[in-house]
Parts: C-alpha cells; structure tokens; sequence
C-alpha cells in the first residue's frame, strides 16, 4: 500500500516549493543584473538618453494583498535593477494626493497599477494591477524600451 501525503503535508511542501524559487529566482536576478546596473550607471552619467528622466509611479492602498506581495518581493529586486536605474520606483496612495508635478491620463481605481512617467511629469504607460513577476518583469521593460525609443527618435528630430 501506497502512502498517500496529508492535505497540510502537501500544503508544506508546495509552499517551501515556491519559497525555494522565490530565493533562487531573487539570487539569479541580483547576479545577472549587476552588470546591467553598472552600465545603466556609465549610460546615465554619460548623458545617456532616457536616464533618470522616467520614474515608474506605483499606485496602492492599505490592506491591498498584492501592493504588500509586490513591495515585499518585487521592489527590492526592482530598485536594484536596470528598469529600477533607468525608472525609479515612487509610491502614492490610491486615494491620497499625487507626487507634485504628476498628470495622469485618467485616475487609477485598481491597485497596484503601475505608471510610466515620462520627465515631464506625464504618464506615458500602464499597467493595472500586478499579474505575477513573470508577466511584470517583461511588460515594464516593454514599457521602458518604448520610452525610450520615443525619446530618441524626438532627440533626432
């Protein structure tokens, strides 16, 4: 006969499951983007376009389970990232006032929603609501790349 794992065995062994990729997805990035960060740095003390001139405006609220999953697992890694060099990541409150200087197409009502601001204080792009690190990580990038590009081909002109 076959023993078969209780529901709270089960339970345990998945959660150190994804406790354990969260540690090693969290190391993985740390390694591969040091480098990335240390260009991003040349680049924007260079005068390398797009650097520093956006900011990535998160907007939350108190008791929103996916605003404390994001600041507690994302944030760090993204302040240390290439997306968090070249975009900052700055906070305000759902139903709070906006940092100064900040124009927003249309008021946020889902959170977190995550806002490309461009250096003129105007959003560019968002994203509404935080869909997992696996679809974040590339939508932001996205989102910044295309800033970017925009900001170049408004340079050339």
């Amino acid at each position: 006969m076959h023993d078969v794992a209780s529901p709270a065995q089960t339970y345990y062994i998945v959660h150190m499951f994804i406790c354990s990729r969260q540690s090693l997805v969290f190391a993985a990035a740390q390694q591969l983007r040091r480098p990335l960060i240390a260009l991003s740095v040349l680049l924007a003390m260079a005068g390398g376009a797009g650097a520093q001139e956006l900011r990535l405006l998160m907007i939350e609220q108190a008791g929103c389970y996916y605003c404390r999953i994001f600041n507690r697992d994302i944030a760090p890694v993204y302040e240390a990232s290439q997306e968090g060099q070249i975009a900052p990541l700055i906070h305000a409150q759902l139903r709070g006032p906006l940092p100064e200087g900040i124009t927003l197409s249309s008021t946020p009502f889902v959170t977190p929603t995550f806002i490309l601001i461009g250096a003129d204080g105007v959003e560019i792009e968002r994203l509404t609501g935080f869909p997992g690190e696996d679809f974040f990580w590339p939508y932001i990038g996205d989102m910044i790349a295309a800033a970017q590009g925009e900001a170049r081909q408004d340079a050339g002109q």
